[in-house]
């Protein structure tokens, strides 16, 4: 009862209806709970930090949003990688493109169309239903009601499964529509809980209630970063738990699945707690990296201005043709061709379509930087999925 109850429905199956948060029986504070809490406070605070001195920190945290959105999306099917991304930022229609980009795409335009919606509309039902627009718009599941609360009833479960058998259902859409309102007053009002402990709880109620037809598991990943930015604990959109939540897939199910049965908040948030600071950790070494490599690079370059003008918008555009370069430096094609080249010498770039005309290079150290704490696995086959047919988790 401590989270909420399985009720018998009339079909036969039976709905799990969520209590109100927080908990009646509060959030038990101590021990390694407690621990956790400081532990996670103090990386974010970190990378906060680490972010504001940064040249440029918007362009690192344009990376970030795509390279969430990448791993985000991953975990609920798609096979684009963030290379995929950039080139189809680049060129939407080119033959190369990953025919599931514009999910990923589409995850970005979510994001940042919430964080603009921030600064006039608080964290609300109607901001979550904007943000679930644009996710599934014009693409894969676009046919689920993009933008509006469910008005059926769907199910979590091997493909498949029906309600029957259903591995967990959420609450029909009746009691749904009263547990939205009571999660809306307590991302408003969370009575004096530590902010970590609001986004956690309201994250795994979010994914309890699964408001959506589809695309669940993507809004409610998002939501922990908005209402970090909304509470101004984060002055820009820094954390991704994409990466920890698909590298500890089956515990996250579980967690979450422990706190329905067993009402178990503290095993949640002492596992989403973990979650935080080793992101923030991780993202903070990427920061200070970035920075390292920033110097590097002007130092090989330290006697090619156009170089250095080039460099300072790879950051912004890790994928380059030589086209591109020519607009940007506003010079001749063969000025921008041998500036590429000569990063090319650097080690800077490489060149990636083996062809003679209509080259692509990417910013090679650069990208490294978010591969190689194996961010880019590439897809995973998603153990569960929902929706009154299938959808994500």
């Amino acid at each position: 009862m401590r989270a909420g109850q399985y009720v018998q429905q009339l079909h036969g199956y039976r709905a799990f209806i969520p209590a109100a948060l927080p908990p009646t029986s509060p959030v038990r504070m101590e021990g390694e709970l407690t621990a956790l809490m400081s532990e996670a406070d103090r990386a974010l605070g970190r990378l906060d930090g680490v972010a504001s001195i940064l040249p440029n920190p918007d362009l690192f945290v344009a990376m970030y949003v795509r390279h969430e959105a990448v791993l985000s999306s991953q975990i609920e099917g798609t096979q684009s990688t963030l290379e995929d991304v950039l080139q189809y930022e680049i060129d939407a229609k080119g033959p190369r493109i990953a025919k599931d980009a514009g999910e990923v795409v589409n995850y970005v335009a979510a994001m940042n169309h919430g964080l603009e919606r921030l600064k006039t509309l608080p964290l609300s039902l109607r901001l979550l239903r904007e943000i679930h627009g644009r996710l599934m718009e014009g693409v894969r599941g676009s046919e689920r009601s993009p933008g509006e609360f469910r008005t059926s009833q769907n199910w979590i479960g091997p493909q498949g499964c029906n309600l029957q058998t259903a591995t967990f259902v959420p609450p029909p859409p009746h009691e749904m529509k009263e547990a939205l309102g009571n999660l809306e007053k307590f991302l408003h009002d969370s009575r004096g809980l530590p902010p970590l402990v609001q986004c956690g709880l309201a994250h795994a109620q979010f994914e309890t209630i699964h408001p959506f037809l589809d695309g669940n598991g993507r809004v409610g990943r998002l939501l922990i970063t908005l209402l970090l930015c909304e509470q101004r604990i984060l002055a820009r959109p820094l954390l991704y738990l994409s990466v920890y939540l698909k590298a500890h897939r089956a515990e996250y199910y579980d967690r979450l699945t422990a706190v329905r049965t067993a009402g178990d908040w503290e095993g949640w948030l002492r596992f989403f707690l973990k979650g935080v600071a080793e992101v923030s950790v991780a993202a903070t070494n990427t920061a200070r990296s970035i920075l390292h490599l920033r110097e590097d690079a002007r130092q090989k370059l330290a006697a090619n201005a156009l170089g250095i003008r080039l460099l300072d918008y790879l950051f912004e555009k890790p994928f380059m043709s030589v086209r591109a370069a020519e607009q940007h430096l506003r010079c001749s094609f063969a000025t921008a061709a041998s500036t590429i080249e000569q990063l090319v010498a650097a080690g800077l770039l490489r060149e990636t379509t083996g062809q003679k005309r209509n080259r692509l290079y990417r910013y090679e150290p650069y990208l490294a930087l978010f591969e190689q704490h194996g961010m880019e696995t590439g897809a995973q086959g998603t153990p569960q999925v929902s929706g009154s047919e299938v959808g994500d988790g």
